[in-house]
């Protein structure tokens, strides 16, 4: 909802979220909200230094399915 400690910016996405769920005339409809994060997106430094527990849990998996949809991408361009 906001940068930690900007108590004035979380109340003004909470308000504008409120808003969104007052005036949206359907389910899955999509606003885009006019605040942006102030720091680029790969320079920010917000994973924790160690995975979560249900990443470590599913890591196979993830790779698996990544592997596969990659397998799917290159065929679908050959």
């Amino acid at each position: 909802m906001g940068q930690a400690g900007d108590r004035e910016g979380q109340r003004k996405v909470l308000l504008k979220t409120f808003e969104v769920l007052e005036k949206a005339k359907k389910p899955g409809e999509v606003w885009h909200l006019p605040f942006s994060w102030p720091e680029d997106s790969k320079k920010t430094d917000w994973q924790p230094p160690e995975m979560s527990p249900l990443i470590k849990f599913y890591l196979e998996d993830i790779r698996k399915a990544r592997m596969q949809q990659e397998g799917q991408a290159a065929k679908t361009k050959s």
